[in-house]
């Protein structure tokens, strides 16, 4: 299982690390390495996440998630998106702008810390939408009782995501927007900012919202057609709901490849402190995506999320950590160890609570039968 689900990210990584060694050398070798291993550590919580979406598709949609989605991921986020950042704010052609990356790599990394703001605001917005979305929704199975209950209790208020959120946005306009780290120094960058925040979560409700609709068409048809299917087979006239369980799942897929791009902001501009490369960057980058992308299947077909019931909680906190460190790297670096640990630990204590409630649930039900025994051994 594990061969069969990780074993195109080995074939990738072997060699995208021989080509990295034959075509630049050993240090373009270790620099890949460091990079693959950065954008797994700071996109585990992502892997978690798109689990608890990629199991509503099915086997179709997975293959497709994890060809032309890793396609999009790849050459979209890790090597297009950064050459289009520079291509933007330097207001130059694409072509131009790899030129500038591969003949004056600094000017490149300077461009690119000026986006940096407008990034940031569009990330941590969106991905602070998702955390606030899932905390204010009431759950059976609570992590953290003491807090999701009565935030589950605020959650029956409409639109208090949506207002949360923007009241965080304004917050950083007028904070650390003011003084935003450029590759100038620090100057006031609110309009960016407001601008941009306000184009994430304009992105996420639409994306969102039409995933959404089209999820539920999805699970109206999925029970119409449970009714349906012993009057089809008598008629002789099998029902399908392919055209509509298509749209649902095709809609699902944008909602993921958005999820990622917005996981991938903190690496793609992480990697700029380890290298100015982009090409040493994508295949870094490239690599750890193949890994997110298995990772996610293999949650998905081990049924994980469902073993250990407090794993999507706690994706969903280091989510909610990110997008605040996202928004705080306006103004201040964060070094990316930090970043990634945050998320690894939350995901760690989730797993951890997930073992305990699971041994005490096994520990009960054992009590329970050996009662039953001593009830029916003894004739009551």
């Amino acid at each position: 299982m594990v061969l069969k689900t990780f074993g195109w990210s080995f074939a990738i990584t072997a060699l995208g690390l021989a080509f990295a060694a034959w075509q630049w050398g050993w240090e373009a070798f270790g620099v890949v390495l460091i990079l693959s291993i950065l954008e797994i550590s700071l996109s585990f919580d992502n892997a978690v996440v798109n689990a608890g979406i990629l199991k509503k598709m099915n086997a179709f949609w997975q293959k497709i998630f994890l060809t032309i989605g890793i396609l999009i991921a790849v050459f979209g986020m890790r090597l297009v998106f950064p050459v289009a950042i520079v291509a933007i704010s330097a207001k130059v052609g694409p072509i131009e702008a790899v030129q500038l990356a591969l003949d004056n790599p600094e000017r490149y990394e300077a461009l690119v810390t000026d986006a940096h703001p407008a990034i940031a605001a569009f990330g941590g917005m969106f991905l602070l939408m998702i955390f606030l979305d899932f905390i204010f929704e009431d759950r059976d199975i609570k992590w953290l009782g003491w807090l999701e209950r009565p935030l589950a209790k605020l959650g029956k208020v409409d639109m208090l995501s949506v207002c949360v959120a923007l009241i965080a946005l304004l917050v950083t306009a007028m904070t650390f927007a003011t003084h935003a780290h450029t590759s100038t120094g620090h100057l006031d960058k609110s309009a960016t900012v407001l601008l941009s925040g306000v184009a994430g979560l304009i992105t996420y409700l639409i994306v969102g919202g039409l995933s959404g609709f089209f999820e539920g068409k999805l699970e109206e048809e999925e029970e119409r057609e449970h009714e349906e299917e012993e009057k089809a087979k008598a008629q002789g006239k099998p029902v399908s709901a392919v055209g509509l369980a298509g749209k649902a799942a095709f809609f699902l897929f944008l909602y993921l490849e958005v999820l990622d791009a917005s996981f991938s902001f903190d690496g793609v501009i992480g990697a700029f402190a380890i290298t100015n490369h982009i090409f040493w960057m994508a295949l870094g980058l490239g690599i750890g995506a193949m890994y997110v992308r298995s990772l996610t299947v293999y949650l998905v077909r081990e049924g994980t999320l469902d073993d250990y019931v407090y794993l999507e909680h706690g994706a969903h906190y280091a989510i909610g950590a990110l997008a605040v460190i996202l928004l705080i790297t306006i103004q201040h670096e964060i070094s990316e160890l930090i970043t990634g640990s945050i998320g690894v630990v939350l995901i760690a204590l989730s797993f951890w609570s997930s073992l305990r409630r699971n041994k005490a649930l096994a520990a009960a039900e054992g009590k329970a039968d050996t009662s039953a025994k001593n009830d029916v051994s003894s004739g009551v």
